[in-house]
């Protein structure tokens, strides 16, 4: 799989490599079909990980566990909306607000384990080219992926978050790709956050008319 490091070619004096360009323009697929609330946004996301992993593995232990994390945690995603649990009266997948106790849960969460990553990073500096920016954007990620299993539009805002960091680092450590990628994320996820937001509050609005 060493072909995944090569270069795939050059674009404004950068170098675009496969495992970058394949990894993140499926992860931009996902992000589509996890806007359009599609299950196949699980799989989706569940083969950028792979494709990452092949890439990363044997030399790149740290990055290459990240993505067996984001793989794990696709496949519990995965099998939350198709158990159908996370499914509306028609047929598609249910959206909503958390409530305030499980956004206190996801932000402590956060914040938690930003610091436990990060200080694992930092004492591993093999595990990370960038350890704290490298943390906050892993368990960002991990917090999205959760936030959209369970159908809460804080899905959204959570990637959000990841991009303000994303962006600029992956910019600044020659991951072009990555970069443009995460602006195009950031388009996407306005449009994703306007609509789980009016479905979200079109359901609330549905449950109050229902008759008692």
């Amino acid at each position: 799989m060493n072909w995944l490091n090569s270069e795939a070619f050059t674009a404004f004096g950068q170098h675009i490599i496969w495992s970058d360009m394949i990894g993140n323009t499926i992860g931009l697929i996902a992000l589509a079909l996890g806007w359009r609330r599609s299950v196949l946004t699980w799989p989706a996301q569940f083969a950028a990980g792979l494709i990452l992993f092949a890439a990363f593995a044997g030399h790149l232990t740290g990055s290459a566990g990240k993505q067996v994390v984001v793989m794990a945690v696709a496949a519990w995603g995965w099998w939350q909306w198709t158990r159908g649990r996370q499914k509306a009266d028609d047929g598609s997948i249910a959206v909503r607000f958390a409530t305030w106790r499980e956004r206190g849960i996801m932000a402590g969460g956060a914040v938690l384990g930003t610091l436990a990553v990060g200080g694992l990073f930092t004492a591993y500096p093999a595990l990370s080219w960038d350890p704290w920016p490298d943390a906050y954007i892993f368990v960002g990620t991990l917090v999205a992926m959760y936030a959209q299993a369970r159908g809460m539009v804080e899905f959204w805002f959570a990637w959000l978050l990841v991009d303000l960091v994303g962006v600029p680092l992956n910019f600044a450590n020659g991951y072009a790709f990555s970069g443009f990628v995460y602006v195009i994320y950031g388009a996407l996820v306005l449009w994703g956050l306007r609509d789980w937001w009016l479905r979200s509050r079109a359901s609330e609005s549905a449950l109050e008319g229902a008759p008692a």
